[in-house]
Parts: C-alpha cells; structure tokens; sequence
C-alpha cells in the first residue's frame, strides 16, 4: 500500500509546543519505540533521522510499512484513543526523538485547547491517507 508518509508531519506551533514538554531520546542504535498492541504511554516527536512504522496481520504478515521524516508524531492515535497502538514504530540508527508522557500531553491538550484543533488536522491526514491507500488495494 502507498501511504503519504507527509501525513504524520504536524504543524510547526505544535511541534514546538510539544518539544517543550518533550525528553530526548538519542538512538545510537535501531530501536522499537513502541510495539503493536502495546499501551500507549505517550508520543514521539521525529526530530532527526527516520522511523518506521509497520502493521502486522493477525497471523503475523506484513500489512503495511512507511517510513517517516523529522517532523513526525508517532502514536498519536493511540494516545487520543486511549487504545492499543495499531502499528510498531522503530527508529533507525542516530535517529533523535522528543518524547511526550501521557500526562504531559494531556495537560497541554487543556492548558492550550487552540493546539486540539492541530492534533485533529493531524488525526485527519493520517485518516485520510489510510482510506486513500484502502482504496488502492
């Protein structure tokens, strides 16, 4: 499937909002971030590198995978959904993340409602590059 990884890119004001309450996670080698049907704890903020995001059948095929660019949120629907994360993202080597606690996101979420509305634009591309892919298949 083509995914438009462009989608998973959030708006600069909330990206620096996020970075303020955000710690750094340096990769000095690939990791997992977070695994699929795992419990979110919070988001990552893609600064530097690249990471992957892939999909698993019930059955353990390969779904689906797209590699994203600095600029990325990883697992933000999740965090909103308060669900299972969907997807396992892996950071490659010398990737450079911000991570945001559940806690800390949320309270940004009511401190700064004006940024909800950029966390839904967000939510809303990645909505719909999945349909458009779907569509492809």
């Amino acid at each position: 499937m083509n995914f438009d990884s462009s989608s998973f890119v959030a708006e600069k004001e909330l990206v620096e909002a996020l970075e303020k309450r955000s710690s750094t996670v340096i990769c000095t080698e690939p990791r997992c971030l977070f695994a699929q049907g795992g419990k979110p704890a919070g988001l990552y903020i893609l600064r530097r590198g690249s990471a992957r995001l892939a999909m698993e059948s019930p059955t353990g095929g390969s779904l689906m995978s797209i590699t994203l660019s600095p600029g990325s949120l990883l697992g933000l629907p999740a965090l909103i959904g308060n669900e299972p994360y969907t997807m396992t993202a892996n950071a490659e080597k010398d990737a450079e993340l911000g991570f945001v606690n559940r806690e800390d996101f949320n309270s940004l979420m009511l401190t700064e409602p004006s940024l909800a509305v950029r966390v839904l634009r967000v939510l809303a591309a990645e909505v719909r590059t999945a349909r458009h892919a779907i569509s492809e298949f």
